[in-house]
């Protein structure tokens, strides 16, 4: 069984504002980072977005078959988003509500799916990337105007 670590971090200047998502992928020592603009959003739904982001990247860097045998390792500094994904809490907002049930869809195409809750410090590479996406959208923004 080949486990997968994920860190992941979403970022919103404003609350809802500008957003932004920083992704690591592990496996076997070797690591890919991502970063993306995901434009306006609150800062729990560019969590989300930054976790389906991840587990839509394993799926294509797998494929469907080699999928199904990896167990994936999630580390969020969200405690909220955490909580929801491992059934600690209720998801009652509605815009939230579709970003859990992909997740939910997506966490079935692998052989298990964990979810854990860490300190920002730990967390520092995605919350870095999905800095830099935000900093490189807003820079690129003000040399339009």
């Amino acid at each position: 069984m080949s486990k997968i670590i994920i860190f992941s971090d979403g970022a919103a200047r404003g609350n809802p504002g500008p957003s932004s998502i920083g992704v690591v992928i592990e496996k076997d020592g070797k690591k890919k980072t991502y970063r993306e603009f995901i434009g306006y959003a609150t800062n729990n739904e560019a969590e989300y977005k930054a976790l389906i982001f991840a587990l839509q990247k394993v799926k294509l860097l797998f494929g469907k078959t080699e999928s199904k045998k990896l167990s994936l390792d999630c580390y969020l500094d969200s405690e909220l988003v955490v909580k929801q994904l491992n059934h600690q809490y209720k998801v009652s907002d509605e815009s939230i509500q579709k970003f859990f049930l992909l997740i939910w869809n997506l966490s079935i195409d692998f052989k298990d799916v964990s979810y854990s809750h860490i300190p920002r410090a730990k967390n520092a590479e995605a919350d870095r990337l999905a800095n830099l996406a935000l900093d490189e959208a807003t820079r690129a923004q003000s040399r339009m105007f």
